[in-house]
């Protein structure tokens, strides 16, 4: 099977998933639920989950036991972007080619929608009694502290108060370790725990995961800057019409694409101790280097 019939087989996967943790049609929350599954359901490359079924992989582990974890972090990541779109943040009107949740349905819903979406995640951790008690907590803990004050909500903060300043290097890579970088981390965690990993080999994902966050950051302000907003589904230039730190700015075109290099060869590097068995983690590093949406 090609790396790429493998990855479009695991998106099968994880949507099919997606629908059916989704709660279904109910009259007296009707335009609730529709937000959800208009959030959950409308594409998206799925990078989350498939980072967590690579990892699980990597480890040795079926499939199947990352299941739960890749739909948690996946709707985590959609009540993300609901509120990231939020006018009170980055007021994006335009999400996947679409209106954007709050365009679509109004902002209270989508706010809603967003807080229903990340419960919703945590349900999923602990829903499976043939899940051992240790490994749900596990996952609870990794994905509550990459969503919360000391991950992606921190970092979103950050982001907010550095609007119209050009950070330094150090505390830019900072801010998007917890803004991006956290949730990825999260996703490679949970799988590798699924997958029963030790401690040297979550060690070795984890410290992969770091750079890749990295990398898919750079990569993202990179696309901001020189993109192609049709292909994207979303704006470009708007880093900087809002005037926002970002690696393009700070370093130029040229250097952001060294630094991107530099970052992703350092997050291969992290996996050598896994050997051939992490070989779909450097298939979806290389896939994410190079994507132009």
């Amino acid at each position: 099977m090609t790396p790429e019939a493998h990855w479009d087989r695991l998106r099968g996967r994880i949507d099919q998933l997606l629908l059916g943790a989704l709660p279904p049609p109910d009259r007296q929350s009707a335009e609730l639920f529709d937000a959800m599954r208009y959030a959950v359901l409308g594409g998206g490359k799925r990078v989350r989950p498939l980072l967590t079924y690579a990892a699980c992989e990597a480890v040795g582990g079926p499939l199947a036991a990352a299941d739960a974890p890749a739909v948690a972090v996946e709707l985590v990541h959609a009540y993300s972007l609901i509120h990231d779109d939020l006018p009170a943040m980055d007021d994006d009107d335009l999400r996947r080619g679409r209106p954007s949740c709050h365009i679509r349905f109004g902002e209270a819903t989508a706010i809603l929608a967003g807080d229903a979406l990340q419960a919703l995640a945590f349900e999923r951790l602990v829903a499976d009694p043939d899940t051992p008690a240790a490994v749900q907590v596990a996952w609870t803990h990794s994905l509550a502290r990459a969503a919360g004050g000391p991950g992606m909500v921190g970092g979103q903060a950050c982001d907010l108060a550095s609007e119209g300043k050009q950070l330094p290097r150090a505390e830019l890579e900072l801010l998007h370790a917890r803004k991006t970088g956290a949730l990825l981390r999260a996703a490679a965690s949970m799988g590798a725990l699924a997958g029963g990993a030790g401690g040297d080999e979550l060690d070795a994902i984890d410290r992969f995961a770091a750079g890749l966050g990295l990398a898919f950051q750079i990569r993202d302000d990179l696309l901001d800057a020189e993109g192609d907003a049709k292909r994207m589904g979303k704006r470009v230039g708007a880093d900087a019409a809002l005037n926002k730190s970002t690696f393009p700015a700070l370093l130029g075109i040229e250097g952001a694409k060294s630094a991107l290099q530099a970052t992703h060869e350092r997050a291969l590097q992290a996996l050598l101790p896994l050997g051939e068995r992490a070989e779909r983690l450097r298939q979806l590093a290389n896939l994410l280097l190079v994507r132009d949406h």
